[in-house]
């Protein structure tokens, strides 16, 4: 008798994406989707989470341009989902609980699943500082007349690094404003956030927690990444809730 595998790292090609993923506790049937943040990959989210909630079979995905995943063109947020959407299918499975960290988090709340975990999500637009206004006028009035190696100076962190495809992308999405998103979802969902997170105020999961009708707020210790040790807990809350 042929042994099952616990665990299937593969590549899928979905449209004009190969996108790497990889599924643990084949054998369960309820399934768990996690969705890492802008700049991660599923690693991370694996790191947390791969040896808890033994219950659920879990998807972990490198999202288009991210990890170990391919892009050839700009997409926004909506094209993300939509992708995501055709993974699923493509695998021919239903899942129960999608978690979502940061960026993540609104390809999650767009995929409307029945069951939404949300870790520090983006989405809510926070009005710039001062000083990130000023940096943004330099570079609009410069940006036609300085070397391009210049522009390490003048571009967001969460980019550096990064093709200008995926610079592109950021753009696009970096300032998309997901209120009225939030306000229709009907999704039974868990809202987990940093204290400390600088990334996501605490302020955008508060202002996420009034707008969306069925769900409930956790603040844990920690920044941006607070679910990297808050891991437990959070698995824990999944598992009390019966998602």
């Amino acid at each position: 008798m042929k042994k099952q595998r616990k665990s299937l790292m593969a590549v899928r090609d979905i449209k004009n994406y190969s996108l790497s993923y990889e599924i643990l506790n084949q054998s369960k049937t309820k399934t768990i989707l996690f969705l890492h943040g802008w700049g991660s990959n599923k690693e991370i989210m694996k790191q947390a989470f791969a040896k808890k909630l033994k219950g659920y079979k879990h998807i972990y995905l490198d999202m288009p341009g991210f990890g170990s995943s391919s892009i050839d063109k700009a997409i926004g947020t909506k094209e993300y989902a939509l992708i995501v959407i055709e993974f699923l299918n493509s695998l021919h499975v239903e899942v129960d609980v999608v978690v979502g960290h940061s960026f993540g988090g609104k390809v999650a709340t767009l995929l409307e699943p029945k069951n939404l975990v949300l870790l520090s999500s983006a989405g809510i637009v926070v009005e710039k500082s001062f000083k990130i206004k000023i940096k943004i006028k330099i570079f609009k009035f410069f940006k036609n007349i300085v070397p391009q190696s210049l522009y390490k100076f003048f571009i967001s962190d969460d980019v550096k690094g990064m093709s200008q495809t995926m610079y592109e992308v950021f753009k696009r999405v970096v300032d998309e404003d997901f209120a009225s998103i939030f306000e229709k979802s009907t999704c039974n969902t868990l809202i987990f956030w940093g204290k400390e997170d600088s990334a996501t105020p605490q302020s955008s999961g508060e202002t996420i927690l009034k707008l969306m009708k069925n769900s409930k707020f956790f603040t844990l210790e920690g920044d941006h990444f607070f679910f990297m040790k808050n891991s437990k807990y959070i698995c824990e809350v999944i598992e009390n809730e019966q998602l």
